[in-house]
């Protein structure tokens, strides 16, 4: 049987996932995400250590910057990755 996690002990796990994030699978990333999403935990500028579209964590991303944008392509499904510079 599981056992819920409070807010902070979420937190927590979350801190310590990504400190190793080049070490781990897609599907420990979308674990991790889905337990920020439950427990409504904003990742903000965690979110852009891993592809959006196949949660593969960035480990040689392809990266341009122009017009005031970065665009980082995924070496693992080539999906591309917009924001804006601040």
């Amino acid at each position: 049987m599981k056992t819920k996690l409070s807010k902070k002990q979420a937190e927590r796990e979350i801190q310590n996932f990504f400190i190793r994030i080049h070490e781990k699978t897609p599907g420990e990333v979308k674990r991790i995400k889905r337990l920020a999403m439950a427990h409504n935990i904003k990742l903000g500028e965690k979110r852009k250590t891993f592809c959006k579209k196949c949660f593969e964590p960035y480990k040689f991303p392809s990266i341009r910057i122009k017009n005031d944008m970065i665009t980082i392509t995924c070496e693992q499904c080539e999906n591309k990755s917009r924001w804006k510079v601040k």
